[in-house]
């Protein structure tokens, strides 16, 4: 028996599921798998969490070294999601653990929410939703919005993600999108009919700068004071990656000085929120607690993917998405695959 084991969060308190799918179908096909979530909800799961576990689907929780303490048998961290800056990669494997995504279980529906808000914040929804609440009617000829028609896109990381992106945008007759990604082949550029630009020139050109990047060392504050100031006064910053890619001090003082025009949030440097954060001061921002693309698709896709990369590794086959693909070459990671699945 294969002992699998989730995350406490995908639990409410007395034990029954928050979401209405997120893939255990998947595993419960199988009869040589013992199936449970850990007892306890931590930030950081706990060695003991992981003392003979083979394969675990990690939500929220961080995992680190530490984490690893005890992890003789762990085959695999499967992430429910797309970002890995949770997950300490170079501990996982120097400990023969493989990591894995569920790269392209998001795209639809990160994109679908990016497209929300594009037009949430240039129709002002929320602002005009505000003057019924209030009794201001009369106000409502001082907020005009805008179409999209004719406005430019930049997207700064060309995934799965922005070239959904750009696909679904391609009714809304804007212009042609720009995006900066020094990663993405050209062909990725050419299937986005997009202009591969320099992460400058996007800024100062673009009406929306969408940023889907992963947060990494090269990508943390990659918008910044600096950043910020080559945008023009009528853009807008949507942030659906991660909270460190955009410094929020910088972000903060932009906003309420309008030298851009708004910015839709869904992700921030410290995260949960647990108390009124600064941003929800301001009127021309929009927030999500990191949640503005969750829905019953789309959990019900990641978990068949992520619950599909355990089976797959419990078979012998190497899985989908794998973040840390050097280790299966490496010989302390086969002798451990094949010690555990015999």
């Amino acid at each position: 028996m294969y002992k699998i084991r989730l995350t406490a969060d995908f639990y409410d308190p007395q034990g029954n599921p928050r979401y209405h799918d997120f893939g255990l179908s998947v595993l419960r096909g199988t009869n040589s798998l013992e199936i449970a979530a850990f007892e306890s909800h931590l930030p950081e799961v706990s060695s003991e969490q992981l003392q003979g576990v083979h394969g675990v689907l990690v939500l929220s929780p961080k995992i680190s070294a530490k984490s690893l303490a005890r992890a003789d048998d762990l085959l695999v961290v499967s992430r429910f999601g797309v970002g890995y800056d949770s997950v300490d990669i170079e501990a996982c494997s120097e400990n023969d653990v493989l990591v894995t995504i569920t790269k392209g279980a998001v795209n639809r529906s990160v994109a679908e929410a990016t497209i929300a808000w594009m037009l949430a914040l240039n129709h002002n929804v929320f602002q005009k939703d505000q003057l019924v609440r209030r009794g201001q009617w009369d106000e409502r000829s001082s907020l005009m919005g805008a179409e999209l028609r004719k406005k430019t896109l930049g997207v700064v990381g060309l995934g799965g993600i922005g070239l959904e992106l750009v696909e679904l945008l391609k009714a809304f007759g804007m212009n042609q999108p720009m995006a900066f990604d020094p990663y993405a082949p050209d062909s990725s550029f050419g299937a986005a009919g997009a202009r591969n630009v320099s992460l400058d020139q996007l800024l100062s050109e673009s009406d929306f700068v969408s940023l889907h990047c992963p947060l990494t060392q090269q990508t943390n504050n990659l918008i910044g004071r600096a950043e910020l100031g080559l945008m023009k006064p009528t853009a807008y910053l949507l942030n659906l990656a991660r909270g460190g890619v955009v410094d929020e001090d910088a972000l903060y003082t932009a906003l309420t000085e309008r030298s851009i025009a708004g910015a839709a949030i869904d992700c921030f440097e410290n995260e949960p929120v647990n108390t009124p954060h600064r941003f929800g001061g301001l009127e021309n921002v929009i927030l999500a607690p990191h949640s503005i693309a969750w829905t019953n698709e789309l959990f019900g896709d990641i978990g068949r993917v992520a619950c599909t990369s355990i089976l797959d590794v419990l078979a012998g086959k190497i899985p989908h998405g794998v973040v840390n693909h050097q280790i299966t070459e490496k010989k302390s990671f086969q002798d451990k695959w094949h010690r555990v699945i015999g």
